[in-house]
């Protein structure tokens, strides 16, 4: 642990040196223990300088999601107050449903480097190869019913475009109702999961699983999605530092999650402005039909408005939704 609180004074203050005296008393632990933290760090790929009566300066580093990396950025918030920064998992969300089950504190946020058994909706798998991208669910404990939560995975989608937005400097666009789509293709997706109180079914607690494709080549990608999956590595011609991403997502999700309910006027605002559904023929998917229509609009509650082509309009709060020219609709 005092690595990793090394490695966030060191990331706080990188480009300055910071003396191992002030680390020490900052910390509460002796002078050989930040040593000792320091050249674990080396050993780990952090490039530290040392300067005589000047202390250690932080140069370069690995692209890691760990507490080290993570926690100072995101002092003060509720999302991301308490990290689990694990390196091989099952499944993020699964895993902090396991942490929920077993009384975990608000807030707290679990990243992978690599998923296991990483899921999307309807029990699809997220392929999450190790180091690539990013792979984080947050556990939340609204005082609200579940019918109340019910669209609370759109303002998760309207905060991911604004975390990518800020690290990255480009907004994606959302498909109704909750992938995040760059250049025609699929970016990020987002899974959220309730768990309720068996004798009343009150909420419990919220989970939502989000993974962004950050640093993928084509390659990276099964053939069978290859044509339908992109990055930002593959958008921007450049690697996208991990942990840099994460915090700004995470302080979106938190300012999103600050603002729930009562924000919902923005958040429905800037949904409507990312949808690229509204206005494109669509595909309504059920266990029992498909149904070709046109996306009219996303009404108050973030509910889908399709017309049918004998001028009948149904309001979809979930299903599958096809949007012709994506996905190999057409």
């Amino acid at each position: 642990m005092s690595r990793e609180k090394v490695l966030s004074l060191l990331r706080e203050r990188q480009g300055d040196y910071l003396s191992g005296e002030a680390m020490s008393r900052e910390l509460g632990i002796s002078r050989a223990g930040v040593w000792k933290a320091i050249e674990g760090l080396r050993q780990e790929g952090y490039t530290i300088s040392s300067a005589p009566n000047r202390g250690y300066r932080l140069e370069a580093g690995p692209d890691r999601l760990r507490a080290g990396e993570l926690s100072g950025p995101l002092s003060g918030s509720l999302v991301g107050g308490s990290l689990l920064c694990l390196d091989v998992i099952d499944s993020t969300n699964t895993e902090c449903k396991r942490q929920a089950m077993a009384g975990a504190v608000e807030g707290l946020v679990v990243t992978a480097e690599e998923q296991t058994g990483g899921r999307g909706r309807r029990g699809r798998s997220f392929q999450s190869p190790r180091g690539k991208g990013l792979y984080l669910s947050a556990l939340l404990r609204p005082r609200l019913e579940p019918a109340q939560v019910a669209n609370f995975t759109a303002w998760v989608a309207v905060a991911v475009c604004d975390g990518i937005q800020a690290a990255c400097g480009l907004r994606p666009q959302i498909k109704w109702t909750n992938d995040i789509i760059l250049n025609g293709k699929k970016l990020v997706g987002i899974l959220t999961e309730l768990g309720l109180v068996s004798e009343s079914n009150d909420l419990d607690y919220l989970v939502t699983g989000i993974g962004v494709n950050v640093n993928q080549s084509a390659g990276d990608f099964d053939p069978e999605i290859r044509d339908m999956a992109t990055s930002l590595a593959l958008a921007l011609g450049r690697p996208v530092r991990r942990s840099e991403l994460a915090v700004q997502i995470i302080r979106a999700l938190d300012r999103a999650y600050a603002g729930f309910p009562q924000n919902q006027s923005e958040y429905l605002e800037k949904y409507r402005a990312d949808c690229i559904t509204i206005g494109r023929q669509v595909q309504v998917i059920t266990p029992i039909s498909r149904r070709e229509g046109f996306a009219v609009a996303v009404d108050d509650g973030f509910d889908l408005l399709v017309q049918f082509p004998d001028g009948t309009e149904e309001a979809f709060s979930s299903g599958e939704v096809s949007v012709r020219g994506m996905y190999g609709y057409v």
